[in-house]
C-alpha cells in the first residue's frame, strides 16, 4: 500500500471500527497488536492508539514504546488518550468525573485544524473510567464537555516533529455524529493522506500482487457459493486465468436448488470450477449425530476428505486459495489471542498440511462489506455479491437434532420460501442475514378436519455490520404472515412458524 494508518490494538472492543471508519474514507488502515509494531516507513503516514478494557494507571497496564511513533502524527482516543499524557507526565486517576454514553462538546478552546467542520455542540460518546486532570508540560487542551475538562488535547511545541493528539470519546462510533469529521480530519488533514484506495486501486494491486506471488504455478481453491470466496476466485482467476482449479461441493446442506444455480453462475463467469455431488456421503456420516459440535466436526471432516480425494486428481498444485478476510485476521493476533471457541467452523483450515501446499489469501485485509466492494468492481452477478451470509455447515447447524434426507428437504421447501417472499416483499437487500430453522420439536395443529402433530420452524433475520453483534430485523406483520401461511399450506410436515426476536448477544445468529 502506498499510504496508510496504522491503529495500535490495545483490546478494545471498537478497534476494528476505528478502521472501517477509516477505510470509508478511501484511506487503508491495518490494526495491529500494541506490542508488534512494524516498522515505521514511509508509507504510515499516522498512528494511532486504541482504546482498551485496562487501566494506565493498573500494574498490567499495556505498555507502549512511543519512540518510533513520533516521527508521525500521533492520536489516542480514550485509553490511547490517557496513555499518552500519563506517558509524557501528565496526571490521570480514577475519578468522579467518569463517563459513560452521550456528552456534548461544550467548548473549544482552539481553532486547531482537528476540530475543523466540528460542531461547537457537538454530540459525542463516552466510555471511560480513569480521566484526565492534568495534562503534560507544553500539551493544551482542545475541547471540553460539561464535565470533563479535557476531552480533547494537543501536544506540540516543539516537543515532537508531528502533532499528538488525544480524546477521552469514541469518534468510531456512531453516537459520536460528527467522529467522521474529526477522523478525516486527522487522516487528510493531518496526516495528509489522500483518499485513493478504492475498490478498483485494490483489484489492480491485488492482482499484479498474485501474479508476482504465484507466478506460473497452479492453485486450488474450494467454493462455497458466498460472496468472500468468489470474490477470491474471481481475483485469482484475473491473475492466473486457467491455473485456478476450483471445486463446488454439494454436502446435501445447501438451499433448494443452491448447487446447480451457482455452478451454473461460475460457469457463467468464466471459472475453471468442477461440481462435486457429495451429498449421500455427508448424510451417511451424518446419521444419528445430533450433538451441534460433533456435526460440525463430521461436516468439515468429510469435506476435507472429499477435497483431498479431488485434489489429488490434479498434479503440479502447489497453492491453495481461500476467502480469507481481515476479521479473521484481527482475532487471530489480536491482544488477547485466539479468542475462546464458541463453535468450530467448517472450513478448509487442516488442507494446507494435509496436501502440502501453501496458501494465497487474496481478501485477508478486506472487511465483509469491502469485499463487496471489490465484488461490484469486478461485475460479479449481484445474486452472488448481495447474499446473505450462509454458515460453512449450511443447513446442518439449521437442522436442530439429527439430520436426515427427508428433515433437509423439509427445511428447503420452507427457506425458499420464507426466501423468496422476502425478496417479494423487497426485504432481502434490507436484511443483512435471513434463514429458516427447523426445530426438534413437535406441536398440535388442526388442519382441515384433522388434528396434526407436525414440525415447526423458526424464521431468523438479524440486521449487523459484521456479525459480531446483531439486533433482530423488525419484519412487517402482513410479511411474516404471508410467509407463515405459505410455509403451512405448502410444505409437509410443518404446522407452525415462530419468528426469533434475540439480539446477539446473548444469542448467536445461528442456533447451533
Amino acid at each position: 500500500m502506498n499510504e496508510k494508518i496504522l491503529i495500535l490494538d490495545f483490546g478494545s472492543q471498537y478497534t476494528q471500527l476505528i478502521a472501517r471508519r477509516i477505510r470509508e474514507l478511501n484511506v487503508y488502515s491495518e490494526i495491529v497488536p500494541f506490542n508488534k509494531i512494524p516498522q515505521i516507513d514511509d508509507s504510515i503516514k499516522g498512528v494511532i492508539l486504541s482504546g482498551s478494557p485496562f487501566s494506565v494507571l493498573a500494574d498490567n497496564a499495556l505498555q507502549v514504546d512511543l519512540t518510533p511513533l513520533l516521527v508521525k502524527p500521533l492520536l489516542g482516543i480514550c485509553y490511547g488518550a490517557q496513555y499518552l499524557a500519563h506517558h509524557f507526565g501528565g496526571k490521570v486517576q480514577s475519578s468522579s468525573k467518569r463517563e459513560y454514553g452521550k456528552a456534548n462538546l461544550a467548548k473549544q478552546h482552539s481553532s486547531d485544524q482537528f476540530l475543523k467542520g466540528v460542531s461547537s455542540d457537538s454530540q459525542v460518546w463516552m466510555s471511560h473510567g480513569d480521566t484526565i486532570m492534568e495534562l503534560p508540560d507544553k500539551f493544551e487542551v482542545i475541547a471540553s464537555t460539561e464535565d470533563v475538562h479535557v476531552a480533547a488535547f494537543k501536544g506540540n511545541g516543539g516537543n515532537f516533529e508531528h502533532p499528538v493528539y488525544g480524546i477521552q470519546f469514541h469518534p468510531e462510533v456512531t453516537h459520536s455524529l460528527e467522529g467522521s469529521q474529526l477522523l478525516e480530519n486527522f487522516v487528510r488533514g493531518i496526516c495528509d493522506c489522500t483518499g485513493e484506495w478504492t475498490p478498483a486501486h485494490f483489484v489492480e494491486d491485488s492482482v499484479a500482487g498474485i501474479r508476482k506471488q504465484i507466478g506460473s504455478d497452479k492453485v486450488l481453491m474450494a467454493l462455497s457459493g458466498g460472496v468472500d470466496s468468489t470474490v477470491g476466485a474471481m481475483l485469482l482467476h484475473r491473475a492466473i486465468g486457467k491455473n485456478l482449479y476450483c471445486f463446488f461441493v454439494d454436502n446435501g446442506l445447501l438451499r433448494k436448488n443452491e448447487f446447480e444455480e451457482v455452478l451454473a453462475s461460475y460457469q457463467g463467469m468464466g471459472l475453471n470450477i468442477k461440481g462435486v455431488d457429495a451429498k449421500e456421503r455427508f448424510w451417511k456420516e451424518l446419521a444419528g449425530a445430533t450433538d451441534p459440535e460433533k456435526k460440525r466436526k463430521i461436516i468439515g471432516r468429510v469435506f476435507i476428505e472429499v477435497f483431498q480425494e479431488e485434489a489429488e486428481k490434479f498434479e503440479g498444485i502447489e497453492w491453495l486459495g481461500q476467502g480469507t478476510i481481515y476479521p479473521d485476521v484481527i482475532e487471530s493476533v489480536s491482544v488477547h489471542g485466539p479468542s475462546v471457541t464458541i463453535k468450530s467452523h467448517h472450513n478448509v483450515g487442516g488442507l494446507p498440511d494435509l496436501l502440502k501446499l501453501k496458501i494465497v489469501e487474496p481478501l485477508r485485509m478486506l472487511f465483509k462489506d469491502e469485499v463487496r466492494k471489490v465484488g461490484r468492481e469486478m461485475d460479479i452477478p449481484e445474486t452472488i455479491v448481495g447474499r446473505h451470509p450462509f454458515p460453512g455447515p449450511g443447513l446442518g447447524i439449521r437442522i436442530l437434532g439429527d439430520i436426515t434426507r427427508e428433515k433437509v428437504e423439509m427445511l428447503q421447501e420452507a427457506d425458499a420460501i420464507y426466501i423468496d417472499t422476502m425478496k417479494k416483499f423487497g426485504l432481502y437487500d434490507k436484511v443483512w442475514q435471513a434463514g429458516t430453522v427447523l426445530l426438534p420439536i413437535q406441536s398440535v395443529g388442526v388442519m382441515g378436519d384433522e388434528r396434526t402433530y407436525e414440525k415447526t420452524v423458526a424464521l431468523r433475520a438479524v440486521n449487523s455490520l459484521d456479525g459480531m453483534t446483531a439486533e433482530w430485523s423488525r419484519l412487517p406483520h402482513e410479511f411474516l404472515a404471508e410467509v407463515s401461511s405459505k410455509i403451512i399450506n405448502n410444505v409437509k410436515g410443518i404446522n407452525r412458524v415462530v419468528y426469533d426476536i434475540s439480539t446477539k448477544p446473548p444469542a448467536t445468529i445461528e442456533w447451533e
